[in-house]
């Protein structure tokens, strides 16, 4: 629920029931991942989505029973090969789908109430629910922030909220959303249980280095795909913030200079556009020793051959050689700035989602790859 928690936490704040749906996990080809949520208040206004729209009724009505009822609901949705027009994802794919009820006499609500506020500003926390288990512990929520810090629990069972918040803790550390399975058949909590995390945590960066009309464009599709923009570049006269009005951050510095000092994680895009060894070769050899998660860099394949050259000479291994991406981009045939940065977009989705780059007509990959990280993780017993 946590990636509609803007809206969300307004219904919250202004005291609206409201139910919320939400992916635990998909099989197959589906459309949204796991933390994908809709919601549905007392007066049937709906927001987000769990799956583009293939089952997106059937879990409103789920939605509108839980509001009602009060009851936590576990459902799953699959094709159905003998009507792919019946309720189901026609596109072969599976979604377990969670629909929890937020109502102001609900256990969770303040929790929840907490999650959604912490992500609406931004800040880093992560809401852990029971997805399938004991009635006991079902219906409540536990909340852990960046600092460590746990509110709420699973009612009268201490063992399973120290389990689940360390768990919850490692998974908010990775940014990842996911299930995890706790609780072996005997221990004081019961059978087994399996536990939604959802993660919230602030945009990924993307540094921009060198302030050209390339640079203005990739900086309009990263923000597009969520991304905390920067642009750097040594050059007062072109880094200004008419060049770059949706840039989050604009840096009038050294590209190096900036880089050493900024923070940057795993996450992390490096985009090189300077197009000049002098800004380029001191950049790009600190950036291709950080754990980022992309370094791209601009350039024709003769400039390539020049800069790998130098880079080399500067001391530049070849395992970190290996991870540069130039000539930055896809082979889309680009000639406008717009279709370069949609070209070197396209190249970061696909690096970090495992994508080819080649075109699904007539291909055999997944059309919807797999996470990097597993979405399920299992620990043992809580006793």
């Amino acid at each position: 629920m946590l990636d509609i928690a803007d809206e969300l936490n307004r219904w919250v704040e202004r005291g609206r029931d409201a139910a919320v749906a939400t992916v635990v996990a998909v099989g197959g080809s589906a459309p949204r991942l796991p933390g994908a949520a809709l919601a549905v208040d007392a007066d049937g206004t709906a927001i987000g989505s769990v799956s583009g729209g293939c089952v997106e009724s059937a879990v409103y009505e789920l939605c509108r029973q839980a509001l009602q009822d009060g009851e936590t609901v576990l459902e799953r949705f699959g094709h159905s090969d003998a009507d792919a027009f019946a309720t189901g994802l026609t596109c072969g794919g599976v979604i377990d789908v969670l629909v929890t009820p937020v109502r102001a006499a609900d256990p969770a609500r303040p929790v929840v109430a907490a999650a959604l506020a912490a992500a609406a500003r931004g800040e880093a926390a992560a809401l852990a629910r029971i997805v399938a288990g004991p009635a006991g512990p079902t219906g409540r929520a536990l909340l852990v922030r960046a600092d460590g810090t746990v509110e709420g629990g699973f009612g009268g069972h201490p063992a399973l909220d120290r389990t689940v918040a360390a768990e919850t803790r490692a998974f908010l550390d990775a940014g990842r959303t996911g299930t995890l399975q706790t609780g072996e058949r005997g221990s004081r909590c019961g059978a087994p249980l399996t536990v939604l995390v959802e993660s919230s945590v602030p945009p990924p960066r993307m540094i921009v280095f060198g302030a050209i009309d390339f640079a203005s464009a990739l900086v309009r599709i990263g923000k597009f795909l969520g991304y905390h923009v920067t642009v750097c570049d040594a050059r007062p006269v072109f880094t200004t913030r008419a060049r770059f009005p949706e840039a989050d951050e604009i840096v009038v510095e050294w590209p190096h200079r900036y880089l050493e000092r900024t923070g940057v994680d795993g996450r992390t895009v490096l985009c090189v556009l300077t197009h000049d060894a002098k800004f380029d070769i001191p950049l790009l050899r600190l950036a291709l020793r950080l754990p980022v998660a992309y370094v791209g860099a601009m350039g024709s394949r003769r400039t390539h051959r020049d800069r790998t050259e130098r880079l080399r000479e500067a001391g530049v291994s070849e395992l970190e050689l290996a991870r540069l991406r130039s000539p930055i981009g896809l082979d889309f045939g680009a000639r406008t700035p717009e279709e370069t940065a949609l070209s070197i977009a396209s190249e970061i989705v696909a690096h970090r989602r495992g994508g080819t780059g080649a075109a699904l007509t007539g291909a055999h990959t997944p059309i919807h790859h797999d996470p990097v990280a597993p979405p399920s993780h299992r620990i043992g017993s809580v006793a």
